[in-house]
């Protein structure tokens, strides 16, 4: 489990790296009409090459991650990536962190160390059944359907952003469950077998509606709606699964008490580091750009 940790960690990093870089990129460039010419610029963009290697390598990790430890207890280490974010972002865009940024993610750290440590998910199967699958895929799509024509229905907002974000965190809890068989399956049967399972596609596929769901969270409000749910969505729904698809048994009894305080450690120091302007600075862009139009309509009126 330690290998497991371990990667899970750099993936993370890697992935909060990324972003950031990706942001920087972004703000770099010149705005356009045509998303063409856009992508053309940005694959011009040295630094902006940097964050999608940084993205690629987060998901090398992830699988790795994935393929020698549990997906209960791995996947909710990606927590990680929010205050990575705000370390990473807070160098590269010289943004000063408060001492409440700083106090959330020690609450984070905190509280992800003690529910994993108390609930110690163990054991279960390399492989899921096929026909475990089917309900599995079923009951996520639906919860995950369900959420996007809510948050499609609500107007721009904090319902709208937290719905959607929701969306995205089941697809990506279920990526990260077919990404875990799929990477079994290039272990033990090679890469052939891995080119011809369905996981391989499957993964590739609720990955990609993931993203796009994220994209539309992210425009559909602001972060402390869309930042917590995904975070926080992605970790529940991948223990759960963890859990009842793959057979993994966390601790009982006594320890229930200090994992139920890790994780409300953890949800505090999500949510709270969510609403500071800080992280905002290092990884919203929209964030900055409404700053500067208030800033312009304000000296306009001046």
């Amino acid at each position: 489990m330690i290998v497991a940790f371990t990667c899970a960690v750099l993936a993370a990093a890697s992935n909060a790296w990324g972003t950031v870089l990706q942001r920087r990129a972004a703000t770099a460039t010149p705005e356009s009409r045509s998303p063409l010419t856009l992508v053309g610029n940005l694959l011009r963009n040295p630094v902006w090459l940097g964050g999608i290697l940084g993205v690629i390598g987060s998901a090398l990790f992830q699988a790795l991650a994935l393929n020698f430890g549990t997906l209960a207890a791995v996947q909710p280490v990606f927590i990680l990536e929010l205050p990575l974010a705000l370390v990473f972002g807070s160098l590269v865009f010289r943004v000063r962190v408060s001492r409440k940024a700083w106090g959330c993610v020690a609450a984070i750290f905190a509280g992800l160390a003690i529910s994993l440590f108390s609930a110690a998910p163990s054991g279960g199967r390399a492989q899921v059944p096929g026909v475990w699958w089917v309900p599995t895929i079923a009951v996520t799509g639906a919860a995950a359907a369900a959420l996007v024509l809510v948050g499609l229905h609500r107007p721009h907002g904090l319902a709208r952003a937290a719905c959607l974000a929701a969306a995205a965190a089941v697809g990506n809890a279920l990526t990260a469950a077919l990404v875990k068989s799929a990477t079994h399956i290039l272990s033990r049967q090679g890469a052939a077998a891995f080119f011809l399972a369905w996981q391989t596609y499957g993964f590739a596929l609720v990955g990609s509606f993931s993203i796009i769901l994220l994209g539309y969270a992210m425009q559909g409000g602001p972060l402390i709606a869309s930042q917590p749910a995904l975070t926080l969505g992605d970790a529940v729904v991948s223990f759960c699964l963890g859990v009842t698809l793959y057979a993994e048994t966390p601790r009982h009894g006594l320890w229930l008490m200090p994992a139920l305080f890790g994780v409300a450690l953890l949800s505090y120091g999500v949510v709270a580091l969510s609403r500071t302007s800080c992280l905002a600075k290092c990884v919203d862009r929209d964030t900055e750009e409404d700053t500067h139009r208030s800033e312009r309509r304000t000296a306009t009126a001046m």
